[in-house]
């Protein structure tokens, strides 16, 4: 019997696979578990339909990643901060800061933790920043950090 896969069933398949099974193992396991549908006609036209959907949404947050690539991609943010003695800040400079400086300065919004830091910063200078947009997209970005 064909069933297609709602879980992940180990031995079996993946979700969203359509496999052949004994006929027994279907009924009683996989289906009577709620962990398989019956391959029928409509549940496979189904299926297609929610993996196209799936296909679907994935092109567009990857083509968005890929337009935030293109507008944050090698630019320069800079970055006030309050001075300690020496070269020193006061505390250091998280993402959430390099999150909303990005967002004022250059119009894009990003999460801070898509932002990741070679080091910390505590001291003034300057440093790079990738941002993980997407699976596969990232971009680099040169923050410059200045005394208030």
């Amino acid at each position: 019997m064909k069933v297609i896969l709602l879980q992940d069933v180990k031995g079996t398949g993946k979700a969203g696979d359509v496999k052949e099974v004994k006929d027994g193992y279907a009924r009683n396991f996989l289906i009577g578990k709620g962990l398989a549908l019956e391959a029928t006609a409509k549940n496979m036209n189904d299926l297609e339909g929610k993996k196209a959907s799936v296909q679907h949404k994935t092109d567009t947050e990857k083509a968005g990643a890929l337009e935030v690539k293109a507008a944050l991609d090698g630019k320069k943010i800079v970055i006030k901060a309050k001075a300690g003695s020496g070269e020193r800040l006061f505390g250091s400079v998280t993402t959430a800061q390099v999150a909303a400086e990005a967002e004022s300065q250059l119009g894009v919004k990003i999460d801070k933790k898509k932002i990741i830091l070679a080091s910390d910063i505590k001291n003034f200078g300057t440093y790079t920043a990738e941002l993980k947009l997407y699976q596969g997209v990232s971009a680099e970005v040169t923050l410059e950090v200045e005394a208030e």
